[in-house]
């Protein structure tokens, strides 16, 4: 086999492999969506991610309970398809807004993870502004009877 045939062959085999990593880490992402919100069912998540130029990339997962404080955050750091999702303890039973200080706080080689759990705080909040404006819209469904249709003996 010529030399050219070989690499081809070499570059589709990483090909293959690198797409099963690719898969096997949705995968991973999936799974951990869905094991946080049976966890929570109840409260807000949001996802974030951050990319580094050389550096590894980040992706952000924060879950939110309904009164704003933060109850489990897991970040994914990695340059490859082997990350993992990991617990983070930083930060859990914060309000939101303490955690989002937190979060833009975060400096140098912690600088994706602050990205990414700004991202994922982000979406909390669009999620939250969207419930309370559908909330706003709906009709009242309490009955209020006005003075006149009330009945006196």
């Amino acid at each position: 086999m010529a030399y050219w045939q070989e690499a081809l062959l070499l570059l589709a085999a990483v090909w293959v492999l690198q797409a099963y990593g690719t898969w096997r880490q949705m995968k991973h992402y999936r799974t951990m969506m869905r094991a946080l919100s049976q966890e929570w069912p109840d409260g807000w998540m949001g996802a974030g991610n951050a990319r580094g130029v050389l550096g590894k990339g980040v992706i952000a997962l924060v879950v939110a309970a309904p009164n704003g404080t933060v109850r489990a955050v897991r970040l994914m750091e990695g340059r490859s398809v082997f990350a993992k999702f990991r617990p983070f303890d930083i930060g859990i039973g914060d309000r939101l807004d303490e955690f989002a200080a937190r979060a833009e706080a975060m400096t140098g080689s912690a600088k994706g993870r602050g990205q990414a759990l700004s991202k994922a705080i982000d979406q909390i909040r669009q999620a939250q502004s969207r419930q309370a404006e559908k909330q706003s819209q709906q009709p009242s469904t309490s009955y209020n009877p006005s003075p006149l249709e009330t009945t006196t003996a």
